[in-house]
């Protein structure tokens, strides 16, 4: 499989968009659909106002026994049942990127406790950390979430705990893009 990912905001796609807030910074154009395409997109498509290039990566803050866990209890994507999906693109700051890694894993693992609180949310909420920093996109990560309805809840309550935590006094950029899956 590939590991480019192209997320495209436009008229197309299988996801529908329910809202598009911007949380932090600037937001993304309202559009009506997202089309997740598994490759890198050179062009923007027509009928199409924004795109989103990024690349899974090799796991970058956790440890061997985070990994295991994580991998334990990991759902894949594109369950039957998961027809809500958000993504959401941040960008950190000049200071996050400044600090070597073990200060940044230090303030994601250590004060933020940023995978152990996501594991209380698996199986419900799958996820995928993609990158973008390295390719020169106008956010670092993209981070894409599916659910079935009934963990819409949890859901939101995960992202208050991520936002309440300290690795979020980082975050200058941040947009959310509320979906459901429209097999049409």
């Amino acid at each position: 499989m590939n590991n480019r990912f192209s997320f495209i905001g436009g008229k197309q796609g299988k996801w529908r968009v329910v809202d598009v807030r911007g949380i932090f910074g600037l937001s993304l154009e309202l559009v009506e659909r997202v089309n997740v395409v598994n490759d890198a997109v050179g062009e923007l498509p027509l009928d199409s106002s924004w795109v989103l290039q990024s690349f899974t990566s090799n796991i970058r803050y956790a440890v061997r026994d985070e990994v295991n866990t994580l991998r334990a209890v990991q759902p894949v994507l594109n369950r039957l049942e998961a027809v809500c999906a958000v993504l959401i693109p941040i960008k950190k700051s000049v200071q996050w990127w400044e600090m070597p890694q073990d200060e940044r894993r230090a303030i994601f693992e250590e004060e933020s406790h940023h995978t152990a609180v996501g594991l209380e949310y698996l199986p419900g909420v799958a996820r995928r950390l993609l990158h973008c920093r390295d390719i020169g996109e106008p956010f670092d990560f993209l981070t894409w979430f599916e659910f079935g309805p009934e963990h819409t809840k949890a859901f939101d309550e995960l992202l208050l705990r991520m936002r309440a935590s300290k690795e979020w006094e980082y975050v200058e950029r941040e947009v959310e893009v509320r979906l459901e899956r429209d097999d049409k």
